[in-house]
């Protein structure tokens, strides 16, 4: 059975092909721009890239410009789209109304767009990307995979905000938590690499990219998160401010007239590492004029890990004993300068980094480790792998086996599972980079 994820960003659509049969990836991939000029998919498969500039107004063309790909008679992987047996879609924001993964139903996409405005720039092309795919495959099973799922586990007191109970109530303004994919599966796999049970864990986990936010695992489930009731809340990231005054945008809109969503686009869109230097939100290139001596980038460097450090601490107090700190997604796993900055100095609360393995841990295929030997607390980098945790939702819910978390396994909670495609990816890190072969996590279960 072969099975399809996909991923629609505001202006994005990321999919995946995978053979559930013989658990591999065969194809991935990204179309960019959509609605802007200059669209185009990379296409990668059978070990190479196509990259093709197509139009695509709507994510219908995207989604349809997958399709051709997938199946083209050279680089596709796949005859016809009858081979797909179920899909898989990743939705932001599922309110208080969608707490597990769920079958698309025409009540379900309704369901998502009562709570559009919890997540306006996510929604729609959420929405969009799903009604296009069921237009194109009308007779397989869709499923909505929660970003949302995860935090459901918060408690009250994490979950709330000091206001009104009336806008809780009325309008379910509340912290809900994203990235819940990644952080499910750096979880599990935390757990497998410290010998333990999930439910015997306590973890930090810092998802570091453009969009990042950082999860205080108690027990093996969510108990704390940076994000809030949006991706707006929490930490510095590429574009958006992260934690700030509130009072600061309502004296900004009134010195320069700002309407509400101006601010709002503002601050999702213009701050961040942005925002500070003025020209970058990628951090390699912050990085590279920050060692040429750019003040605004070593400073963006310096808030970034500030703020991390800062919610490591208050993790830490909340859950009391911590097992091990995870670094994923892309800053997290190849960004040894923040992993550096953000731990430093932490050697009193039992966190010791060691600099020589945290340098070398530089590549998105292998789970490392960049403890030192005598860190009460381990610290491990683990490449994320939300499609998979996708692609096992999807077959679940197809085959009425699914359930939350707590009362389900997956496949990478065995501490034999093999990601092929990344094992060959990290033969060639091995090649150019020999000393990754020494902090292999998988050597702790040895």
């Amino acid at each position: 059975m072969v099975i399809l994820t996909l991923n629609c960003g505001s202006s994005s659509a990321k999919y995946q092909v995978y053979d559930w049969d013989n658990k591999e990836v065969m194809a991935n991939g990204v179309v960019e721009r959509i609605g802007i000029e200059g669209s185009c998919i990379t296409h990668k498969a059978k070990g190479q890239k196509t990259e093709i500039e197509s139009p695509c107004p709507t994510h219908k063309e995207a989604i349809e410009l997958i399709i051709k790909e997938i199946t083209d008679p050279e680089v596709g992987v796949i005859k016809s789209m009858d081979e797909i047996g179920a899909v898989g879609h990743r939705v932001l924001h599922g309110g208080e109304k969608f707490t597990k993964s769920v079958l698309i139903t025409p009540e379900v996409l309704d369901g998502f767009r009562e709570v559009v405005d919890l997540g306006p720039l996510h929604m729609p092309a959420n929405i969009m990307g799903i009604e296009a795919a069921q237009k194109v495959m009308p007779n397989v099973p869709h499923s909505a995979i929660m970003d949302t799922a995860w935090h459901q586990t918060m408690p009250e007191e994490t979950f709330q905000y000091a206001i009104p109970r009336e806008w809780y109530e009325k309008y379910a303004a509340r912290r809900y938590g994203f990235h819940g994919t990644s952080f499910l599966y750096t979880a599990k796999r935390a757990a497998v690499l410290l010998g333990k049970d999930p439910k015997d864990c306590n973890l930090i986990i810092c998802h570091i990219g453009n969009g990042s936010s950082m999860c205080a695992v108690k027990n093996g489930v969510c108990y704390d998160t940076t994000m809030g009731i949006t991706p707006l809340e929490g930490l510095v990231m590429g574009t958006r401010s992260g934690d700030l005054d509130p009072a600061l945008p309502f004296y900004i809109m009134r010195k320069t007239g700002m309407s509400a969503d101006e601010m709002d686009k503002a601050l999702n869109k213009k701050c961040g590492c942005l925002g500070i230097t003025g020209k970058y939100s990628d951090r390699r290139d912050i990085e590279i004029d920050a060692a040429k001596g750019d003040k605004l980038c070593q400073l963006s460097i310096e808030m970034e890990a500030l703020r991390i450090k800062k919610y490591i601490g208050a993790f830490m107090a909340e859950l009391g004993h911590v097992d091990a700190i995870v670094w994923t997604a892309g800053v997290g796993e190849r960004g040894p300068i923040t992993r550096m900055k953000a731990c430093s100095g932490l050697e009193n609360y039992g966190i010791k980094i060691d600099a020589q393995r945290n340098e070398w841990s530089f590549t998105g295929n292998a789970e490392t480790y960049i403890h030192a030997d005598d860190s009460k607390t381990k610290i491990f980098v683990i490449p994320t792998d939300e499609e998979l945790v996708m692609t096992e939702d999807a077959y679940a819910l197809m085959k009425g086996t699914y359930d939350v978390h707590t009362n389900f396994k997956y496949s990478f909670q065995d501490p034999n599972y093999v990601n092929k495609a990344r094992e060959e990816g990290l033969k060639g890190d091995l090649v150019k980079r020999p000393n990754i072969a020494k902090i292999l996590a998988r050597d702790l279960l040895k």
